[in-house]
């Protein structure tokens, strides 16, 4: 008895999450197996459970922490489209705290109580003395599971076919394997002539002090300088006019700490590996590479150190000086961290009082444009919405790097220094099924991101580059601009050579997703379900048309690039790079 309520409590879960709330379902003959196996193989193991152990009280106790957790679950999928996750879970700090409760709404609330209350009334109404588990009926079942992993197949799901308890078994698992291969990853298969020479720009910032400015959840597509209607970047729009603009520059991974390491480092991320761990990878950073050089080298970051492993990748990385909201101080806006205000004041008071006129190294890492899209001063969009709420937080970040810039003309130094500015990954709005935020997808809106390079006196007039290009070349491109050293090795390259490159990323928040961009083909591939997605971004930017069954030859080559790519990265972690 306990077995079958707990199947009607999951598939009331599953029902309310793709029905009531969330409202997208994929039809096909297909789909009941596809979308509700999981349901039915956990009450199958539970009921195995169950006869073995022969102890109601602890068998109670168990169905209520199952039913409670997949009852929690469905606001979750509401919001993420996905139920949590192992990276969710480690993700979901006292940093998000502000997020978390920005969806305590009184919808999210009663799809959770739906299924609690049926947790708590199926027990109470199934009549447990005429209730017999028929063999027929654990065979039907049986079969159910076995075809359902084929049925997930048929169906594209995007991983909603996953319940509370498979969501977190799938991403504990190993996902990909790591195999060792040596290869230049970032040559296209279907290589393109040279173009876009920017190798006259070698050494034009030559002891020039270095800026470089993340900024947060700032995504290509809403930036004024790509041709969005509504800017809300102006800064960056007046910046850009005399700069090197990149026209489709892409993150490696789209979430901020793993981004971070690809800047610093030139390296790639690894997939399905704990931030934590990359303090043991070797890297020789950008930060150490300048201070070699006799820079003076600081990172100042508006959010907090502690949140997901962060320390991890930038202690011992080279920065004399590491300051967090903790030590900056401010106008807390959000649990995140504090104002950006605060923290431009910060930067400009480290500079006055350095006490040397050695040329320096700063990185700059905002937070506005993180969810809860928090600001201190009302923006010019009007609305409450949350992408009007993004648009205004991100216009208070550009107002602070106004600010900034404007400091650095006070003092006389914006001749003196080189600024590269870029988003750290993107934002989803819900272009596409389910894509919201920023981690679980690597659609345009998750990874395509503005980057400029500004040397105010050495660029007068706006260069815009069309071919591709990634953060990890951040490291060998302001290594080439200050006419320093590139060392080899590094799976960056500098922006300024003709060579056109791919680009890679991939996310493992929820689903593993592998991707990369070559020309005007914008490829995709889903580890799980082992589908292809193949769009012409310059036909289609919105990546709306999937031209994978057009295009048989591409897609192969592509999926066997990202899936080498992906395995041997996870190789190279494993031996510390």
């Amino acid at each position: 008895m306990r077995a079958v309520c707990l199947l009607g409590v999951l598939v009331l879960s599953k029902i309310a999450t793709l029905v009531l709330v969330h409202g997208r379902v994929t039809f096909s003959p297909w789909a009941p197996i596809a979308y509700f196996w999981q349901d039915v193989l956990v009450a199958l193991l539970f009921l195995g459970f169950d006869a073995l152990l022969r102890r109601p009280r602890l068998a109670w106790v168990v169905y209520g922490a199952i039913a409670g957790y997949a009852a929690l679950n469905v606001p979750v999928t509401a919001v993420l489209s996905t139920p949590l996750t192992r990276p969710l879970i480690r993700a979901a700090g006292a940093a998000l705290a502000d997020s978390i409760t920005h969806y305590v709404t009184v919808p999210n609330m009663l799809g959770a109580a739906l299924p609690a209350a049926a947790a708590i009334l199926l027990p109470r109404y199934v009549p447990i003395r005429r209730l017999t588990v028929i063999s027929i009926w654990i065979v039907a079942a049986a079969a159910f599971v076995l075809l359902g992993p084929y049925a997930v197949t048929r169906v594209d799901t995007r991983g909603l076919h996953r319940n509370a308890i498979g969501a977190i078994v799938a991403t504990s698992l190993p996902r990909l394997s790591a195999v060792p291969q040596a290869a230049d990853w970032r040559v296209s298969p279907f290589p393109a002539a040279s173009r876009e020479d920017l190798s006259t720009y070698r050494g034009i910032a030559a002891r020039r002090n270095v800026v470089i400015v993340s900024l947060e959840s700032a995504a290509a597509r809403y930036a004024g300088l790509y041709g969005a209607s509504q800017d809300p970047l102006p800064t960056l729009t007046a910046l850009s006019r005399e700069a090197i603009v990149l026209e489709r520059a892409y993150a490696a991974y789209p979430e901020s700490i793993k981004g971070l390491f690809t800047t610093l480092c030139s390296r790639y991320p690894a997939f399905d590996t704990a931030p934590e761990l990359y303090a043991t990878v070797n890297c020789s950073s950008l930060a150490e590479r300048l201070r070699s050089a006799g820079y003076g080298t600081a990172l100042f970051h508006s959010g907090r150190f502690d949140y997901l492993g962060m320390r991890a990748v930038i202690d011992r990385r080279g920065f004399e000086l590491l300051e967090d909201a903790g030590a900056i101080g401010g106008n807390v806006q959000s649990s995140f961290g504090v104002d950006e205000a605060a923290t431009v004041r910060r930067i400009l008071n480290w500079i006055d009082t350095r006490g040397t006129h050695a040329p320096f190294f700063i990185t700059y890492l905002p937070i506005a444009g993180h969810h809860p899209y928090a600001v201190n001063t009302p923006g010019p969009f009007d609305g409450d919405a949350d992408f009007i709420r993004y648009l205004n937080a991100l216009h208070e970040g550009d107002r602070a790097l106004g600010e900034l810039i404007e400091g650095f003309r006070k003092r006389g130094l914006d001749r003196d220094t080189l600024f590269v500015i870029f988003g750290d990954h993107g934002e989803a709005f819900g272009q596409h099924p389910g894509n919201f935020a920023h981690t679980l997808f690597i659609y345009d809106e998750n990874v395509r991101v503005p980057y400029i390079v500004v040397a105010p006196g050495a660029i007068v007039d706006s260069k815009r580059i069309t071919r591709l290009a990634s953060a990890v070349d951040t490291m060998p491109t302001v290594l080439d601009l200050l006419g320093l050293e590139i060392p080899a090795g590094l799976d960056g390259a500098s922006l300024l050579s003709p060579q056109p490159r791919v680009a890679l990323f991939f996310t493992d928040y929820s689903l593993g997703w592998l991707g990369l961009a070559d020309e005007c083909w914008k490829y995709l591939y889903q580890l799980e379900s082992r589908r292809s997605y193949l769009f012409d971004v310059c036909v289609d930017p919105a990546e709306q048309a999937d031209r994978s069954a057009e295009q048989p030859a591409r897609v192969a080559a592509y999926r066997d690039r990202v899936q080498q790519w992906a395995a041997a990265q996870k190789a190279r972690f494993g031996s510390g790079f």
